[in-house]
């Protein structure tokens, strides 16, 4: 009696990895403008997050004025950014990485493990917290802030042109790297 595997990839027993999830490049990262113009989407798209999570804080805590359990406010964002990135990253992509096309994968073209998305979610934070680091005893003004956290994070993204294949350090660190992703044009119905 044989029985028939249901269709799609099929699973090997020989040790052989995966196939690759997305064609093969050249192993270099998408452009840095497109990088960064994700990178900027993807914060528009952060404030519904934050509003929801907000929300949901406050709500569950009873919290009055937005000052009150200001620390607490900030670690359950941590938390619930870290499971929104984790999770998007782990499936290849966010709603903005799709939207331009980019995918993040390991460092043989495959989706990576939430324990690696997790790794490069944790990494990824060199983003922000040198220039808080630096910020925070100082007592700074909004404007001498922003203009200190904009120039480190012009100043870390222009530092992937010294990587090899031009990607972010975090994601080196991490063992994953950015790709170009475009998924193939469905196929046309014949009338």
């Amino acid at each position: 009696m044989s029985t028939s595997s249901p269709p799609g990839p099929s699973k090997t027993t020989t040790g052989a990895p995966p196939a690759p999830t997305s064609p093969p490049t050249d192993g270099m990262a998408p452009p840095l403008h497109r990088r960064m113009a994700c990178w900027l989407y993807e914060g528009m798209l952060m404030f519904g997050v934050v509003f929801i999570a907000g929300y949901l804080f406050g709500t569950l805590t009873q919290t009055r004025n937005a000052l009150d359990n200001r620390h607490g406010l900030q670690a359950f964002l941590f938390i619930v950014f870290g499971i929104y990135f984790v999770w998007f990253w782990s499936r290849g992509h966010t709603l903005a990485m799709k939207t331009w096309h980019i995918r993040v994968v390991d460092r043989q073209g495959r989706l990576i493990s939430q324990k690696r998305a997790l790794l490069r979610y944790m990494l990824s934070w060199i983003w922000f917290v040198p220039p808080l680091a630096v910020i925070a005893p100082y007592h700074l003004s909004g404007g001498a802030s922003a203009v200190i956290v904009l120039g480190w994070v012009a100043i870390w993204a222009l530092l992937s042109r010294l990587h090899p294949q031009r990607q972010f350090w975090h994601d080196a660190l991490a063992g994953t790297r950015l790709v170009h992703h475009e998924l193939p044009p469905a196929p046309r119905k014949k009338k």
